[in-house]
């Protein structure tokens, strides 16, 4: 290897973009609509949580269904039908 160092955050923005960035949503929404535009990604955050950890839930449901089907004791064996006996003749 070249000895290249790899940032461990390379692709995000440093202070200076994110005041930028903050400069440039501040000119295109207002100043007085950026609380009501943070509450509501808050909130869209929420919820996607919240539906994230619903299907957690399902799937860990899932898996110990699973598991339970698995440790289950096997069930009895059906009884195997009477041998032929080698000594019979069959039907003619």
């Amino acid at each position: 290897m070249t000895g290249a160092f790899i940032p461990l955050f390379g692709g995000l923005p440093g202070g200076p973009e994110v005041l930028l960035i903050l400069l440039v949503a501040v000119l295109l929404f207002g100043a007085n609509k950026i609380p009501k535009l943070a509450r509501s990604t808050g909130q869209a955050m929420g919820e996607f949580k919240k539906g994230r950890q619903e299907i957690e839930e399902e799937l860990q449901e899932y898996e110990d269904d699973g598991e339970r089907t698995v440790d289950a004791e096997p069930a009895d064996p059906a009884d195997p039908a009477d041998p032929a006996d080698p000594d019979d003749e069959p039907a003619k």
